[in-house]
């Protein structure tokens, strides 16, 4: 599998991240290996929280709650999912998949013999994050879920695929983020769901860039030099390929080859008992109301104090990090390890 690496000096005095940089292989699922990046901060012998990020951040998404859970005395395990960040990047679109993202990320946490997980997950952080804990289950003392789902199609019957793909094709590209979320206003309107409209501006836009993401659903408050951290593990098109790629991976049509997948895992998670809290944003179009799901149908849901994080967007961790931070805490001290 041929990749890129973005070069270390991109990654210098990034404003509020000190960490050092940590690596481990994994099978690239085509008979080589890929290095992936992680933060890895607090004490070694502490049961690590593992926060995992989405599209199109990485790690550095969670700058400001790494430094509220370490001091609490946790080890924060924090990688960059490979096609961003500091981990390598395969140069074609056709080398990621979703089973392939769940099997890195899987591979990372065997790597690091990873057990007692607590995983706090976001985005894409959850698509793949909460495959890993249907698989290995025994990894994991509890979930913390925010602004993320598992799609499965459900509900759509399997005969509605070919008009839905045909309507896709129709789409025409959105350009910018503006255009974007006005095909998100248009929920219904001529029948596209309004997800394709942000699947086709990242698969086809020539005008898509992270840094505009971040931009447009970062928060109000996030600097330029802040922006640009964002941008530094693209330095050209050449290392967008999975940036690009992700919002195509996310299985909203029946006969996508990730819904069975996602059925068993669903299926699997009908049976973790572990503490699962939602801890979703009142200001995320993306994933607004997929926590009613897990909260129905995940045992470990049960009873417990969901909570709803006012005045926040899609990225959590920008708007709210502190206090998502402090509610992982809270749900830690609620919940000793079995």
């Amino acid at each position: 599998m041929e990749f890129v690496r973005t070069p270390d000096d991109r990654f210098r005095d990034l404003p509020g991240w000190p960490y050092a940089p940590h690596y481990a292989s994994v099978p690239d699922g085509d008979g080589g290996a890929l290095r992936m990046h992680y933060v890895d901060e607090g004490p070694r012998s502490a049961a690590p929280i593992l926060c995992l990020h989405g599209q199109p951040t990485w790690s550095y998404l969670y700058r400001k709650m790494i430094p509220v859970l370490s001091a609490a005395g946790h080890r924060v395990v924090a990688p960059d999912l490979v096609g961003f960040g500091r981990s390598d990047k395969p140069l074609r679109t056709e080398d990621y998949s979703y089973a392939r993202h769940v099997a890195w990320l899987r591979a990372l946490v065997e790597s690091l013999d990873l057990r007692r997980i607590t995983m706090i997950c976001q985005d894409w952080g959850g698509l793949l994050g909460l495959r890993v804990v249907a698989e290995v289950p025994e990894r994991f003392a509890r979930v913390v879920a925010s602004n993320t789902a598992l799609p499965d199609a459900r509900g759509i019957p399997d005969s509605a695929a070919p008009a839905l793909r045909a309507l896709y094709a129709a789409l025409p590209v959105p350009q910018t983020m503006g255009e974007v979320a006005k095909g998100f206003a248009s929920s219904g309107q001529g029948g596209a769901p309004p997800f394709m409209y942000w699947q086709k501006h990242c698969a086809e836009s020539p005008r898509f860039t992270p840094q505009d993401v971040m931009r447009a659903m970062g928060g109000a408050n996030l600097s330029a030099a802040e922006i640009d951290a964002y941008a530094a593990p693209f330095p050209s098109e050449r290392f967008q390929a999975g940036a690009r790629r992700f919002p195509a991976l996310v299985p909203i049509l029946p006969d996508d080859p990730a819904v069975p997948d996602n059925r068993r895992a669903w299926q699997a998670l009908g049976w973790f008992e572990k503490p699962f809290l939602t801890a979703y944003t009142d200001g995320d179009p993306v994933t607004a109301g997929q926590h009613a799901r897990m909260q129905e149908e995940i045992p470990g849901a049960k009873s417990q104090p969901h909570t709803t994080i006012r005045g926040a967007g899609h990225f959590v961790q920008e708007d709210a990090g502190e206090e998502l931070a402090r509610i992982a805490l809270e749900f830690i001290a609620r919940t000793p390890d079995a």
